[in-house]
């Protein structure tokens, strides 16, 4: 049976911090990495932490559970939940609260769920476990929570496995599992970072409206500040470890005070500028009529046709499962298509990857989302850029280092300071930018880019876009640059493919593309970019109900 919202009055303080300090470690020395931070939060209400990588938010998050994940500690200071001293409190009074009283959404729903269980297994452990009710009741309240975050067939959904599921419905159904024992407080860290923008308000609609169902507290971490604008009433703006600026989430918007915090809100300014004239006759790479499918069962790329021409930045958008990273796969051999033919220049590219000679390999590279993954945690900057051009150009010793320094200078890192370090003592801009530099070492013509900013912060991601328009106005390279990011393709592309399940919808120039009248699919990805403006998804979902938008 659900517990109807009210555990305590509106407004009521539910947590408090006072003078919070918090210390991590690196290279065997402790520093402060959290300065004295004050925060209270009231029941019913939502306080959103912005701030660019390292600024402290998700150690502050967790820090609201008496937790500090390896690596740091909490040295000073109070947390104070619903009058309970988390930092005098037991580990095992802590264990008995996190999950019951206080929940955690993480970023990555894939990585929080275990893929070798149902849903509906895992949203019944922590009640079960808690005692809060016996399974066939949780069962009950999760399909109840299932239907009031609008997940299709709520009455069968959670008898899927994780892998089963859209990454949207995933992020529901995990927001869902922090409520299977009705939280008192729930901490959402960066919960919409990588999803579609379509998906993104499927998933910010279903929080916000969870939130104001069951009278929860709610901290919501995330680096935009158009989203945190639709889910907080105020609004913490850190960096560095220091608060820079409080406020309401509106006077944070319309009138900030500090330069840092204008400079969130004025994020995403860039625009490309150059323009290249292009050889219609001569595109660098052709697509023709592609069809794709894996294992032969579920066709993913529909007679798919598209051109990039030389120094022009073509991006491809359209939401999760379009079909964006598969037909980069099928460009670059590593999915050979079912029908359909690659042309790089005037050579057609043989379909599978072992059948391309190392000259087709070298004129295209690739960028990764998640430079993380993408670098080797054992190789030091010297060893990842160094390796493409042994393999691709012969060059070694003295030659190889100095292009290995130049390729620094080039991606705006200081050769004396970085060529030495490991991934793990890059940010996460320093990180892509070796990524970036990586793939340049071997020379290409085309550089094909998959969300290279998406698990950035906006100041970086804009910084990184800067970067990759200089080098390609330098280089003349040519992107493909396949995004779910609205604002990024307006500020990078001379060209847009928009992709829906497998097809192109509407391909041209981006002017043509984004000017009215849209193709019906484009209209909804363009009105769900959220804006600067606290109001905006209400009034948007409001639109849509009335069938306006």
């Amino acid at each position: 049976m659900i517990t109807e919202p009210g555990n305590g009055a509106k407004g009521e303080i539910i947590l408090e911090m006072r003078g919070l300090r918090i210390e991590g470690q690196a290279d065997d020395q402790w520093h402060e990495i959290v300065h004295d931070i004050d925060l209270d939060l009231r029941r019913g209400e939502v306080l959103g932490l912005i701030g660019e990588s390292g600024a402290g938010k998700s150690t502050i998050g967790i820090a609201a559970m008496g937790f500090a994940r390896p690596g740091c500690r909490i040295t000073g200071g109070s947390i104070v939940f619903d009058g309970i001293d988390l930092r005098a409190a037991s580990e095992e009074e802590k264990r008995k609260l996190r999950g019951a009283r206080i929940a955690y959404v993480a970023q990555s729903a894939a990585a929080a769920f275990n893929p070798a269980h149902k849903l509906i297994d895992q949203y019944c452990e922590t009640p079960v476990q808690h005692g809060i009710m016996p399974r066939a009741e949780a069962e009950a309240a999760a399909k109840d929570l299932y239907r009031r975050l609008q997940l299709p067939d709520p009455d069968n959904i959670g008898f899927r496995y994780p892998h089963q599921v859209s990454g949207g419905q995933l992020q529901r159904a995990m927001t869902a599992m922090a409520m299977s024992c009705r939280p008192d407080l729930i901490i959402f860290d960066e919960p919409t970072t990588a999803l579609d923008v379509t998906t993104q308000i499927e998933v910010l609609a279903a929080i916000k409206d969870i939130v104001r169902q069951f009278n929860t507290a709610a901290i919501y971490i995330t680096h935009d500040l158009a989203v945190v604008a639709q889910m907080a009433d105020r609004i913490m703006v850190l960096r560095n470890g220091y608060l820079i600026e409080e406020g309401g989430a509106g006077d944070i918007i319309a009138a900030p005070k500090e330069e840092y915090t204008r400079q969130l809100v004025a994020v995403r300014s860039f625009r490309k500028e150059s323009q290249v004239e292009i050889d219609q006759d001569r595109p660098l790479l052709k697509v023709e009529n592609v069809t794709a499918s894996y294992g032969g069962l579920v066709m993913v790329l529909k007679d798919v046709s598209m051109e990039i021409h030389k120094a022009r930045t073509v991006a491809v958008v359209g939401e999760s499962g379009s079909g964006k990273s598969t037909l980069a796969r099928v460009i670059t051999g590593l999915l050979p298509p079912l029908e359909g033919k690659i042309y790089y220049g005037n050579e057609e590219m043989p379909a599978a990857l072992k059948h391309r000679n190392p000259e087709q390999l070298r004129r295209m590279q690739m960028i990764y989302q998640m430079p993380d993954t993408a670098l080797n945690p054992r190789h030091r900057v010297r060893e990842i850029i160094g390796r493409p051009l042994e393999f691709y150009l012969g060059l070694r010793g003295l030659d190889r280092e100095e292009r290995i320094r130049e390729l620094m200078s080039m991606i705006e890192l200081e050769a004396d300071d970085f060529i030495d370090r490991f991934p793990g003592e890059l940010s996460g801009g320093q990180k892509q930018r070796v990524c970036i530099a990586r793939a340049l070492a071997a020379e290409p013509e085309l550089i094909i880019c998959d969300e290279v900013t998406s698990a950035l912060d906006q100041l970086v991601a804009e910084e990184i876009l800067k970067l990759l328009q200089r080098l390609q106005d330098e280089l003349h390279v040519s992107y493909m640059f396949i995004t779910h990011d609205l604002a990024t393709v307006r500020a990078i592309s001379d060209e847009i493919v928009v992709m829906l399940q497998g097809e192109v919808v509407e391909q041209g120039d981006k002017e043509t593309v984004l000017t009215p009248p849209h193709h019906e699919y484009t209209e909804l990805l363009l009105s769900s970019v959220p804006e600067m403006d606290p109001d905006w998804l209400d009034n948007l979902l409001a639109k849509r109900e009335c069938g306006v938008a």
